[in-house]
């Protein structure tokens, strides 16, 4: 009798890459966070190219267009915090019935946050389409910036429903453990984006030139042939979830439930996302120039981190599995595993971004001043990516195991209560400007780090039942 031999770590990445129906709630620790994190971290390094492409073309038409870029992704906190809302209930729900087996359970809570998805983009798209020149107004925009960028703030507000969805149908796959569907998703949609973009900005070939507005339009041709090749996906029937056309109706019973994760997923969100709006606010005040270049350090902060993202989310869909199958002490074996992949990535791409700040951000701007202020502000924040690696996989697992409470608090009095004074106060009191901003971001993020653990620890998200 011969003993099964185990994948090599390279036979594991093609698999999770080409996608497998893997059981995560048994087998090595491990080889279960890389067959789901590969896919993961290659999703979120998809998506944060969606926010690197647009900044880096605007960057080339100027300050005013990386402001309205800045700007309207600030009021589109609104859909993100609903997407990602949503996605932390839909996720930890998909996840726990999965644990559980019941695939049918996990396709209509999927049913039902889609609904629920689609009501919030239509009332935003509303509202958004009517008023982008007003929103850019109060916002704090110049003339000159509202008068480049409103076209671009209608159309991204206008089509939020793709924005929303792709994060949406993304966390299904996500929760069911087909990660490497949502990675093809973003792959599709990436594609379109990348080589839209640039040919309707600077009208190559038969393309208009539309300026920052045809960032808009290529990213919303990407993110919406994304969430078509979604649904046709979850229509299938090779997937862990499919939807069945019975199964297309509102379930009282699963809404009332997901509203509740997803009510208090949508405030931490909320809480979270609506933070960068009060750091914006207080770049605004120095002027466009340390705007952009606050902005343009973000975006290729969120290139490092979101990819990190990846680790996160595998935590969080092993805990909701594990706790479904009724394996506690799994999940938070694979909380800390994934903590520690993440702390080493982390600490690679600070070191990088700390030695290459200013070259790096000379490749985004052809300005001196905007490239210095957003090289400081890039080395400043970097600072904290130890830290920043662990609290993104704590607090995700909390979400995973359906506690969002615990970091809806710890998100309120790191982001709202921590770092927005200490920004005001060391940006304007000692001015700093927008290094003082950056300084109270590495700050904030760093006491979350070491607040989750000490309640992770306690091990009262074991108890949640979803």
């Amino acid at each position: 009798m011969t003993s099964q031999r185990t994948p090599s770590f390279w036979q594991t990445v093609r698999e999770a890459i080409r996608g497998s129906h893997h059981d995560y709630t048994s087998g090595p620790i491990g080889r279960a966070i890389i067959l789901l994190a590969v896919p993961m971290v290659l999703e979120m390094l998809m998506e944060s190219l969606f926010a690197v492409a647009d900044i880096f073309w605007a960057g080339h038409l100027g300050s005013a267009a990386v402001a309205t870029i800045n700007l309207t992704e600030s009021m589109l906190t609104v859909v993100y915090t609903g997407a990602m809302g949503l996605s932390i209930g839909v996720s930890a729900m998909v996840a726990r019935r999965i644990g559980e087996k019941n695939p049918a359970g996990a396709a209509e809570t999927a049913v039902q946050g889609i609904a629920l998805g689609v009501i919030i983009a239509v009332i935003v798209g509303v509202l958004g389409a009517l008023f982008a020149p007003n929103l850019l107004g109060i916002m704090g925009a110049a003339p000159d910036v509202i008068a480049m960028g409103h076209g671009y703030t209608r159309i991204m507000l206008g089509g939020n429903m793709v924005i929303l969805l792709i994060f949406l149908i993304n966390a299904i796959f996500r929760g069911a453990g087909d990660a490497a569907i949502a990675l093809r998703v973003l792959i599709l949609a990436n594609t379109i984006n990348i080589v839209l973009c640039p040919l309707l900005m600077f009208g190559v070939g038969p393309f208009p030139r539309l300026g920052v507005m045809g960032a808009a339009i290529g990213t919303t041709i990407g993110r919406g042939t994304g969430v078509l090749y979604q649904l046709y996906r979850l229509w299938r029937r090779d997937g862990r979830i499919v939807i069945h056309r019975e199964q297309i109706a509102l379930k009282p019973a699963v809404m009332k439930t997901l509203l509740r994760l997803s009510g208090t997923g949508t405030f931490q969100v909320f809480v979270s996302m609506a933070s960068w709006i009060g750091l914006t606010l207080i770049n605004a005040s120095f002027g466009t120039n340390s705007l952009a270049g606050f902005t343009i350090a973000i975006r290729i902060i969120l290139f490092a981190l979101l990819p990190a993202w990846g680790l996160a989310n595998a935590a969080a869909t092993m805990v909701g599995q594990s706790l479904g199958a009724g394996k506690p002490e799994r999940g938070e074996q694979a909380v800390w595993r994934a903590g520690f992949y993440n702390l080493i990535f982390l600490g690679v791409a600070g070191l990088a971004f700390n030695v290459f700040a200013n070259p790096i951000a000379h490749a985004f701007t052809n300005d001196p001043v905007v490239a210095s202020i957003a090289g400081n502000c890039l080395r400043i924040i970097s600072y904290g990516y130890p830290f920043y690696a662990y609290a993104m996989v704590l607090t995700n697992s909390f979400n995973g195991a359906g506690d969002t409470w615990t970091p809806t608090w710890l998100n309120l009095f790191c982001f709202w209560l921590w770092e927005i004074p200490i920004a005001w106060v060391l940006a304007r009191h000692f001015n700093l400007g927008p290094q003082g901003v950056a300084w109270a971001v590495t700050i904030a993020f760093s006491t979350l780090a070491v607040a989750s653990a000490v309640l992770f620890r306690r091990g009262r998200w074991k108890l949640k039942a979803v």
